[in-house]
């Protein structure tokens, strides 16, 4: 297990997770706020598990062609603006399509993260490199909710999610600065060019 190339891929997405805690802890009171029902609320989380489910298999075919971490910064991109699209957003049609573009940004992302974290890892250790990847997510879940409760009593769901879309672009540079091109395969010969 490449353990330093792993803990850089973790840190990348840690502040992503931090964020997803937040605006998860609030969201459901934020569609509320703004007038939605009941029923829209749960068909808009309904459409983004939809375009997740359709984007998934394209997302994964597309990270093993073009390489995990082109993948995971289109991911990543795609949740600054679905961050702001919470902050901007008013209406059910408006959610809607950002929701969607959520359900595309979380398949790009598990698919880019999973085939990482498999490539750093032997296939012994494969389960121990889930793990810590696992714990990232834990982490930001633990500060995340606490820190969006409050955030958007004090200071307001638009102020919370614009502060989530300028913490998520600082974990994208990381991940521009911090995550090599291409990673060859554990216990592999390195990849083709254009691989990673």
């Amino acid at each position: 297990m490449r353990k330093k190339e792993l803990y850089l891929v973790c840190l990348t997405v840690l502040p992503f997770m931090v964020c997803t805690g937040i605006v998860y802890s609030i969201l459901s009171l934020y569609m509320a706020e703004v007038g939605l029902s009941k029923s829209q609320i749960g068909l808009l989380y309904t459409s983004g598990a939809v375009a997740g489910a359709i984007g998934a298999p394209f997302l994964g075919g597309l990270a093993d062609r073009f390489g995990r971490k082109k993948v995971l910064l289109f991911s990543m991109c795609g949740f600054a603006f679905v961050f702001a699209g919470y902050a901007l957003s008013r209406g059910y049609i408006p959610l809607l399509f950002v929701q969607i573009g959520e359900g595309f940004s979380w398949a790009a992302l598990a698919a880019s993260t999973t085939a990482l974290v498999a490539d750093l890892s032997t296939e012994e250790t494969r389960g121990k490199a889930m793990g810590i990847y696992n714990m990232t997510w834990n982490v930001g879940w633990i500060a995340g909710p606490s820190m969006g409760g409050f955030i958007a009593e004090h200071m307001g769901f638009t102020f919370t999610f614009t502060l989530c879309t300028g913490i998520t672009i600082f974990g994208l540079i990381l991940a521009v600065f911090l995550i090599p091109a291409k990673i060859p395969r554990e216990g592999q010969k390195p990849l083709p060019e254009g691989k990673a």
